[in-house]
């Protein structure tokens, strides 16, 4: 089992930049794959980006390729999306969560953070 802690979220103007940061508890992260989720009012939750055990393969929404990149930390059991060229339509509230195995549907992942709001101005 592990546990997510969200954070980094903020206020940002368009084009700016945000590193948003998950920290998970527990000893089994590296054995977890680990997602980028978000949710803006009135619309369901859409993927963004996951990343592999390793960090060697990484996977995006054709939204955020090219602007936001996921990483991962498994000594600090941390795994982080740097969100670069921001838009409005980037305004939401991101979730990170964990799954066994690449996907894109929120619906394979088992665990998930609390959510950190970031909203970007126009």
């Amino acid at each position: 089992q592990v546990q997510l802690v969200d954070s980094g979220g903020g206020l940002v103007q368009a084009g700016g930049s945000l590193r948003l940061s998950c920290a998970a508890s527990g000893r089994s992260f590296s054995t977890y794959v680990m997602g980028w989720f978000r949710q803006a009012p009135g619309k369901e939750r859409e993927f963004v980006a996951a990343i592999s055990l390793s960090g060697r393969f990484t996977d995006y929404s054709s939204s955020v390729k090219g602007r936001f990149t996921i990483s991962r930390d498994n000594a600090k059991n941390t795994v982080s999306l740097q969100m670069n060229s921001l838009k409005p339509e980037d305004s939401a509230v991101y979730y990170c969560a964990a799954t066994l195995h690449m996907s894109r549907n929120a619906v394979s992942y088992d665990y998930w953070g609390q959510g950190t709001q970031v909203t970007v101005s126009s």
